[in-house]
């Protein structure tokens, strides 16, 4: 693409208000509804009578559709646009949280595990097509720390809301309520940006790069690497959080909900400082390549630590040490988007972070099962905690040493 073709595709379509802020809500009901099994996992566990390798395979049969469906999702953002995409993919996962109340066995959640996975992977390469599209680099971590806020906070409201509701109510109705509300989600998105979407058909005459160039480039495989070390270490979290604060820690339900959900407000925390800092620093002058790589290399080293910490400590230290390891993957979380979104471009955002995060997510197919093996017998949660801070560490290298610059590459003229 020439650089006339790219000066013409930045002129940005006016986004509005709202439309960010309900990006970040939307990928908020994205955690809090794909979160619920692992916080039921105490409850479901028992009552359907299923060992840690079938809640393993669970909860990662949702990145089983959800790791191919980004690549998917890229391609339909860009044919049907990202407004409509996202509002499809967020009735199909609607509709799979509300049935999974009434599931009756692991075969009935399975299929709708890969349901929720599929329509889930709409959320972030539409939301990152229309951030990058619309806005300049030195505004990205602002605009992506509320998707940060929707990535901490759906899991801390419905580790505790949820959390609590079960424990009151039983799981099955949390999921028929958290599904139902998810649907209300439409109303105002579909309000707000019935204009937008034709404007932004419009703005896709011309073509983004093919998928094939995408791949051929070095930084994409960096900024899946660090996507990948980021998403090993919170899946975790998120997939093993509750049971360890119960079955490990101690914890009832209801505090395991209370504890759970401040963990997820340490990495919103971290969110939006993460995303400022980043933003200021540009706008005094610093480049993205200097401000966004040294922000994911402090954080990733500390994560790391924090888990070795949790792995190593007593019981105190480990409690302690989630919460570092929250804070810092929130503060890296707006920049892994951000550097991809600038690496890009915008005419490329959407079909890069969709393959991006396609191999970002492949933790949530593996970690979960091979967490599952080693709760069963093989280390238990020490060694877990120590191979998700191996992984963690992988992040210096891909974003330290793999990508050799963070700056928009210069894609060959379609």
């Amino acid at each position: 693409m020439t650089a006339a073709t790219e000066a013409r595709v930045a002129a940005p379509v006016a986004i509005g208000r709202i439309v960010v802020p309900l990006l970040g809500l939307a990928v908020f009901i994205n955690y809090v509804d794909r979160g619920n099994l692992a916080t039921a996992a105490p409850l479901i566990k028992d009552q359907l009578h299923l060992s840690a390798v079938q809640l393993g395979v669970l909860i990662s049969a949702f990145s089983w559709t959800y790791v191919p469906g980004q690549v998917l999702a890229g391609w339909l953002g860009e044919k049907l646009n990202p407004y409509r995409t996202l509002a499809l993919g967020l009735a199909i996962w609607s509709g799979a949280t509300i049935v999974t109340g009434v599931a009756t066995g692991f075969a009935m959640l399975l299929g709708l595990r890969l349901l929720l996975g599929l329509g889930e992977s709409a959320a972030f390469p539409c939301s990152s097509k229309l951030i990058a599209q619309h806005l300049p680099p030195h505004k990205l971590g602002g605009a992506n720390a509320w998707i940060s806020q929707g990535i901490a906070l759906g899991p801390a409201f419905g580790t505790l809301a949820g959390g609590l509701l079960m424990a009151a109510a039983g799981w099955r109705v949390a999921f028929l309520v958290f599904g139902l509300v998810s649907l209300l989600w439409l109303v105002p998105w579909l309000f707000s940006t019935r204009g937008m979407a034709a404007k932004s058909a419009a703005h896709e005459a011309l073509d983004a790069p093919s998928f094939g160039a995408i791949i051929a480039r070095r930084e994409l495989w960096g900024a899946a690497l660090g996507h990948f070390s980021v998403n090993y270490g919170f899946y975790f979290l998120i997939s093993w959080l509750p049971l360890y604060l119960v079955k490990v820690q101690g914890y009832s339900m209801s505090g395991m909900a209370k504890l759970g959900s401040l963990v997820y407000v340490a990495y919103a925390v971290g969110g939006i400082i993460g995303g400022q800092v980043t933003d200021r620093w540009m706008s005094a002058g610093a480049s993205p390549n200097t401000a966004r790589k040294t922000l994911t290399l402090v954080t990733h080293t500390l994560a790391t630590a924090g888990f070795a910490a949790c792995a190593l400590g007593g019981p105190q230290v480990a409690i302690g040490a989630l919460f570092i390891i929250a804070f810092a993957f929130g503060a890296t979380s707006p920049n892994i988007f951000a550097i991809g979104q600038t690496l890009a471009g915008p005419r490329a955002a959407g079909k890069w972070i969709g393959v991006q995060n396609c191999l970002g997510n492949i933790p949530g197919i593996i970690g979960p099962i091979i967490t599952g093996y080693l709760l069963d017998g093989a280390g238990g949660f020490p060694v877990a905690f120590a191979v998700a801070g191996g992984a963690s560490f992988l992040g210096v290298v891909g974003w330290g040493l793999i990508i050799p610059k963070i700056a928009q590459v210069e894609w060959k003229a379609a």
